[in-house]
């Protein structure tokens, strides 16, 4: 087998078209695939200030990579966001993977720990509540915290790094626990209407497998392996993720055909839920759908 384009020896073989590509064909593929939702879905505009969520891992360095490699063009500020949950023997190596990157690549870094602004890591939540699943705390934590930092810093915009096979994931999590509420502010953009305390969250690799950028991160020598999380094992998340793929194994393009069916109806469920009043929680004053956020009901239960 060879490359379909230029037939040199191929790196990866596309899992929904069958196609082989080479090392600099998958890395243009992989590019203009990110660009092309960019573009269409209106990610960015010129003069944007990009708040990167970033973790060390393959995604989050990938999507930062590509973003700083548009900055002179779009005339962006790119600032990287690290959140510390304090997971030990996992977040420390990713620190300083996260850390190395940003300084070769001149990206200003900013790091918010879980215990400076929740008083615990995550290791100390779990310690003490034994019986909660470590997902459903740092979950709550993580995307609360992302929004405030990277409002504090005044962003336009917080960039991830989920793909395909995360959306997926959160598309089927949604219908089996019949939230199609959460559902809605799923997309290449999420949220149903803007409102200033949230940050838009942009997804540019909406569209590209997990394996694809597993593939474009170890191409770039962004990491050098692979590591998950140590708490992964416990989350539903982890059971949908291993459901998936063994459909996509039998049956090869599950996963782009349930992110293509859920985007042609994404836009109803934005319409049903668009009048949703965003509140102000009433123990920290941080935007709820509820009169108590999430955060503080966590804390109350853990803390």
């Amino acid at each position: 087998m060879s490359c379909k384009f230029c037939k040199t020896k191929p790196v990866i073989t596309l899992t929904n078209s069958n196609i082989n590509l080479c090392k600099s064909c998958f890395i243009k593929y992989f590019e203009r695939k990110a660009l092309k939702t960019i573009r269409q879905y209106e990610l960015l505009k010129k003069g944007d200030h990009v708040v990167v969520a970033v973790s060390g891992g393959k995604d989050s360095l990938s999507v930062l990579n590509l973003l700083n490699k548009l900055k002179d063009k779009m005339k962006l500020t790119i600032t990287a966001l690290l959140i510390d949950e304090g997971i030990k023997n996992y977040r420390d190596k990713s620190i300083e993977d996260a850390k190395k990157f940003c300084k070769e690549k001149k990206i200003k870094l900013e790091i918010a720990s879980y215990k400076k602004n929740f008083g615990k890591t995550l290791d100390d939540m779990k310690k003490k509540n034994k019986n909660t699943i470590a997902c459903s705390m740092c979950g709550v934590f993580r995307r609360s915290l992302l929004n405030k930092k990277s409002r504090e810093l005044k962003a336009d915009k917080l960039a991830t790094g989920h793909n395909l096979d995360d959306e997926a994931q959160s598309i089927l999590m949604n219908q089996l626990r019949h939230n199609i509420a959460l559902s809605s502010r799923l997309g290449p953009i999420t949220g149903v209407k803007k409102d200033p305390r949230f940050i838009p969250r942009i997804k540019p690799f909406y569209f590209l497998t997990e394996k694809e950028v597993a593939t474009y991160a170890y191409l770039h020598n962004l990491v050098n392996d692979f590591n998950e999380c140590t708490y992964c094992e416990e989350s539903y998340r982890f059971e949908i993720r291993d459901i998936l793929n063994g459909m996509e194994q039998r049956h090869p393009g599950t996963k782009h055909a349930l992110v293509a069916s859920f985007i042609e109806i994404l836009p109803l469920l934005k319409n049903k839920f668009k009048d949703v009043e965003i509140k102000s929680c009433k123990n920290c004053g941080e935007p709820s759908s509820s009169e108590i956020c999430n955060v503080c009901q966590v804390i109350e239960k853990i803390l």
